[in-house]
């Protein structure tokens, strides 16, 4: 009187699981070049570490004798596992059940995924293909209703917006057609990345389609190049495991939860790196420009930086990186896009990084280069001031270590916000520093229009006047009223910043529950 014959059943009903949508529906995915789902979870986890939750989750059908005949699983797999040792939830979707599509789940599945990433706190992967929302409008047919606004949407739409945010890592991988519900799941992340043969939309081609007059492919409406542009991506890749090597790195800058720290390493980089060329990497012609990546892969451990959001909100670079083996997030202006000025999307994209950093205990570094805010009709229209007191008030809330170093401008508004202000903060200037409530250029005109005009020579006085105002303007000479705490010598910015390091390490704080980011 075993129970052999129960285990023999549970055997068949996981075999069936495993068989997805069928060998012609798995023919299909990888005909399209992807991957299944079982195959995406082994990809992104430590080999063998994977512990599946209800697995023989599904609709199954009897015959007559109470026998199992026919089972389909659910199209959600979801469970436990790991990523470089650590433990994760990760949680997927079988596309080739019903395409992916919440009417073919148990709903509990994923917000099982999300409970189980808050209560053990743990990051959550989330592996996206599909709708992920109520299926197709089919679907009130076959169930006899329609879904919403109750059933699977709300409380997922809880743990995405809401809750999960603020407490764990949260990653979103996007590897097909991502729609609907789908696409918020991607969206409601820290670290999205999709593949560029993928796309994500609030409604795809045939809907948005059906109102005209123009007419759209999946990549015109929402391909990699519309996302990652706009800001609802974070990273495009060519393959699915690049997809999955993008999520390991981003998870090994952070805790895995906000009652953790960030894992400082050994570093084999020396903390006193000096580099000489850094003494006349700004260019004293103020119109002439520079490349910040180098800059930023110089200062911070070599081979440490991972860029968030390159191709969104471009007048602003920022990343995660490590200082001497510290996790931090880097901030710079990169004066290639409108000489780095603030524009409404970089201001979008600082509110969300500094909340990133704030939320997971990451010391700030932020490389300044900001004439100001962006100017014109354009930025008029699109709010920028809105969206520039929002990344004020985001800077100013922060709690983490912050260390700013001006190396060039810092002017209005704009440039002012710099650091939290009314708390200790580290602030360098280079020499190449200028800063003021307007550049000289342009102002000068209007400042000193009237003895410009009366002057026998017009171009000899202006030049009189900018060359008065340009030795006022020197950063030594704010630097006696104790505005820029030290100017120094560019070519040891590298120590300095792993001083900041160490001291930033002992004042960060576990436990606090930060605010989350907003997707």
């Amino acid at each position: 009187m075993s129970w052999q014959p129960e285990l023999e059943d549970l055997a068949r009903r996981e075999a069936m699981a495993r068989a997805m949508g069928g060998p012609e529906k798995v023919a299909r995915q990888h005909a399209g070049g992807r991957l299944t789902v079982r195959e995406r979870v082994d990809g992104m986890l430590d080999a063998g570490s994977f512990h599946e939750v209800g697995a023989i989750a599904g609709k199954a059908r009897y015959g007559a004798d109470g026998e199992l005949e026919e089972f389909t699983p659910s199209n959600c797999v979801m469970g436990r596992g790991k990523v470089d040792g650590r433990p994760v939830v990760v949680v997927g979707d079988d596309f080739t059940v019903r395409g992916g599509s919440a009417d073919a789940t148990i709903r509990e599945k994923p917000i099982m995924a999300e409970r189980m990433a808050r209560e053990l706190r743990l990051p959550i992967i989330r592996i996206i293909e599909g709708s992920g929302g109520g299926g197709s409008v089919k679907t009130i047919e076959t169930t006899g209703r329609a879904n919403l606004p109750g059933g699977i949407g709300g409380e997922q739409m809880y743990h995405l917006t809401g809750d999960n945010l603020s407490l764990v890592p949260v990653v979103g991988l996007g590897l097909g057609s991502v729609a609907g519900l789908g696409a918020a799941r991607l969206a409601a992340t820290h670290f999205s990345v999709m593949t560029k043969s993928s796309a994500m939309f609030v409604a795809g081609p045939p809907v948005v389609n059906a109102l005209g007059p123009r007419q759209f492919t999946k990549q015109e409406l929402g391909g990699w190049e519309t996302q990652t542009r706009a800001g609802a991506v974070d990273h495009a890749v060519d393959s699915e495991e690049e997809a999955f090597a993008a999520a390991r790195r981003f998870l090994s800058y952070l805790p895995s939860s906000v009652h953790e720290l960030p894992v400082r390493e050994a570093c084999e980089d020396d903390p006193a790196r000096v580099e000489e060329a850094w003494l006349s990497v700004i260019p004293r012609e103020i119109r002439k420009t520079y490349r910040i990546r180098p800059l930023i892969e110089g200062m911070l451990d070599k081979g440490s930086v991972f860029e968030m959001g390159r191709y969104f909100g471009r007048s602003v670079v920022t990343a995660l990186a490590r200082l001497n083996g510290l996790p931090v997030a880097v901030i710079a202006g990169d004066p290639m896009f409108y000489a780095g000025s603030w524009t409404a999307d970089a201001c979008a994209k600082i509110i969300r990084f500094v909340d990133l950093a704030d939320t997971f205990h990451l010391p700030v570094v932020h490389l300044m280069d900001c004439p100001g805010f962006m100017i014109g009709l354009e930025a008029e229209q699109r709010a920028t001031i809105r969206w520039g007191v929002r990344a004020m008030a985001a800077i100013n809330q922060s709690r983490v270590p912050w260390c700013t170093v001006i190396l060039r401008n810092a002017f209005g508004v704009a440039g002012a916000i710099h650091q939290p202000a009314g708390r200790f903060s580290v602030r360098y200037a280079w020499p190449s520093a200028r800063w003021g409530s307007l550049p000289l250029e342009g102002g000068i005109e209007a400042a000193y229009r009237a003895d410009i005009e009366a002057a026998d020579d017009p171009a000899a006085k202006l030049a009189e006047i900018e060359g008065r105002l340009q030795k006022l303007r020197s950063p030594l000479r704010t630097a006696e009223a104790f505005w820029a705490e030290e100017i120094i010598d560019p070519r040891q910015t590298r120590r300095l910043l792993c001083d900041f390091a160490n001291y930033a390490e002992r004042l960060r704080e576990p436990g606090r529950i930060g605010r989350g980011v907003r997707p």
